[in-house]
């Protein structure tokens, strides 16, 4: 039994969202058809619509529209003004917040600059120095270093493969003797 009251229930509330839908002609002449009233405010609705959720100001309504949502012109007068208010605060609070990121990212910026100029100034150094030790090589007649060799082999210093002598030779025995190993 209890089970049954779930698709009464169901069709119950689907049928009241159904009348809720209605259609607002506007006096310029715009119509709105089946749209929801989702929220009213002193100074107009807010309709959601297929395409999307929009206000609609009674100052732009029929007469009829207005009494049914109790428009009064001087409350909504006063909540307008006070809307604007918290805009503006919102606008300047904003504003403020992009001032100060501003500050802080001319802050970064020079800070990187600094950094930049620094890292130039110590290559610059660097290129001198190696420009001054280049010179002072070529002065003293020895290769720049960046041409010298990095691992400098002597061929006089290398062992000397000779073949091994054979048993049956005592002249190589001599000679093998004789010959650093």
């Amino acid at each position: 039994m209890k089970y049954r009251k779930i698709p009464l229930v169901i069709f119950a509330a689907l049928a009241a969202s159904l009348a809720l839908a209605d259609d607002f002609k506007t006096i310029g002449g715009k119509e709105y058809k089946e749209v929801t009233v989702a929220r009213v405010e002193p100074d107009g609705i807010i309709v959601k619509t297929k395409s999307g959720i929009l206000k609609l100001y009674f100052a732009e309504l029929p007469k009829e529209v207005q009494e049914r949502f109790h428009y009064d012109p001087q409350t909504a007068t006063a909540y307008a003004a006070s809307q604007a208010a918290i805009y503006e605060a919102d606008a300047k609070q904003q504003e403020e917040a992009r001032h100060r990121q501003d500050e802080v990212d001319a802050q970064k910026n020079a800070m990187i600059a600094k950094q930049q100029a620094a890292n130039d100034r110590a290559q610059a150094l660097q290129d001198r120095e190696l420009v001054r030790e280049q010179q002072k090589a070529l002065r003293q007649g020895r290769p720049r270093p960046e041409h010298t060799p990095k691992y400098t082999t002597v061929l006089h210093q290398l062992p000397v493969a000779r073949p091994r002598p054979t048993a049956h030779t005592s002249k190589n025995r001599v000679q093998s003797s004789t010959l650093p190993r």
